[in-house]
């Protein structure tokens, strides 16, 4: 069976004035559908730069990634932003919610950029709202809620178009040990209750031993 997303010798390096600089070094790794991988590693070993590979946000300097046999690099620029907007859901350490709007405005957000109708977009922020446990919070603006709320704010955004899949870049690093250990277990639960496809970078080493599958990241390479 064709893995859901296969990586193939996996490079990037970045120009730097006069030298160059090798973050991945030739990665291989297949992922299946449904699957959830945590992977870690020390800072600098080039987690972030493979999640935005992944979520092509970036270009690979060599090698591929496929998804469903697809090499989505293959696509121009636009093809590539109709990619992300479907297929792959975002989840960041800062939670980049806009501060003006209200939980369900910023959950909204995906939908009304894919141009779906409002009311159908509403409909699915305030499920994934009350999914993540924040039915009760869907008019509260991010600065009236705690840091672990606009975490699940940020959750509930990135899933709202139940895309396949989601890449999270250390998600409980700003959360204290018990809000942290909350978005943990919603990870999990996510993950059993919607099938979805998860790549969570983390330093947290709790979080990586509470995922299924972790993989570490050392000089560019899976160790």
């Amino acid at each position: 069976m064709t893995p859901f997303i296969r990586i193939e010798g996996l490079a990037k390096t970045y120009l730097m004035a006069d030298r160059r600089l090798e973050v991945l070094r030739g990665i291989d790794l297949d992922i299946a559908r449904g699957e959830v991988v945590a992977l870690t590693g020390p800072s600098g070993a080039g987690k972030s730069t493979f999640l935005h590979l992944l979520g092509t946000l970036d270009v690979p300097t060599r090698g591929r990634i496929r998804f469903d046999g697809e090499d989505v690099f293959e696509r121009g620029e636009e093809g590539l932003a109709s990619f992300r907007n479907e297929t792959v859901g975002f989840v960041f350490q800062s939670h980049h919610l806009l501060p003006e709007f209200t939980a369900l405005e910023n959950a909204m957000m995906p939908g009304l950029i894919r141009r779906i109708p409002r009311a159908e977009a509403r409909r699915k922020a305030a499920a994934m709202l009350e999914r993540v446990g924040l039915g009760d919070r869907l008019e509260h603006r991010p600065g009236e809620l705690s840091g672990g709320e606009q975490q699940r704010v940020a959750l509930a955004r990135a899933l709202s178009l139940s895309p396949r899949l989601l890449l999270a870049d250390e998600p409980t690093g700003n959360l204290d040990p018990q809000t942290a250990d909350g978005i943990h277990a919603l990870l999990v639960e996510l993950n059993r209750s919607l099938g979805i496809t998860a790549v969570v970078v983390t330093h947290n080493e709790r979080l990586a031993q509470a995922l299924p599958r972790r993989l570490r990241l050392v000089e560019g390479r899976l160790a």
